[in-house]
């Protein structure tokens, strides 16, 4: 995570933030296909598996004084039974945890994901990172959905700080879900400490690209 200040129109201060954040979930919940929505207003039915880990970059004009950059990592949903969630973590600020609603059992994975997260990393006050569960493809049929009552209760048990019916096709929430994210992070970003706030530290290393993102998901 990183903050760096500026100067903008009219003399006004300018901050700029650039905020690491993980999309997690099983494989073939849609993870890529929610970020191609979110940053490039794009979708196909044919997104090759992801390998390893993506990255994607999303900038917001938050306000009128106010820039973000959200650096999206795309993690496979194979990667929870590897060792390198731990690197791919490190420095995360917020997390969109994602199921399919077709698929039950996507869902009955969302806790040992929100779990190997919490393991993992923390934010510097060493509280759990934000996490938004976004209930994915709900365009298509579901099988055996929760109700919202439920889906409330579950994500207070689990810790999210709240969920989303999503769908990348019809472009359901996308918008919504990674904003409601950011303005929590935001909200923890003043509680940072003053050494966290290097501009430098999440700056993303051309090897480590070239070597974790070969697919490139298009």
């Amino acid at each position: 995570m990183a903050a760096g200040e500026g100067r903008g129109a009219g003399g006004l201060e300018c901050r700029e933030h650039l905020f690491k954040v993980l999309v997690i979930g099983e494989l073939g919940v849609g993870k890529t296909s929610i970020i191609k929505r979110y940053v490039h207003q794009l979708f196909s039915q044919h997104y090759r598996a992801t390998i390893g880990v993506d990255f994607a970059l999303k900038v917001i004009n938050w306000d009128s004084k106010t820039l973000v950059r959200l650096q999206l990592w795309d993690i496979a949903g194979q990667e929870r039974f590897g060792n390198m969630t731990r690197v791919y973590y490190k420095e995360a600020v917020g997390a969109l945890v994602v199921f399919d609603v077709t698929r039950g059992s996507t869902f009955e994975a969302v806790s040992k994901w929100k779990h190997d997260l919490d393991s993992k990393v923390l934010l510097p006050n060493g509280s759990p990172i934000p996490a938004v569960l976004l209930a994915n493809k709900c365009d298509q049929k579901k099988d055996g959905s929760q109700n919202s009552s439920q889906m409330d209760q579950f994500c207070r048990e689990g810790g999210f700080i709240g969920w989303f019916e999503t769908s990348a096709k019809d472009n359901i929430n996308i918008d919504e879900a990674a904003r409601f994210l950011v303005e929590n992070i935001l909200a923890n970003y003043k509680s940072f400490p003053n050494e966290e706030n290097d501009v430098s530290k999440l700056k993303l290393d051309p090897d480590l690209l070239k070597a974790d993102s070969k697919s490139q998901c298009c």
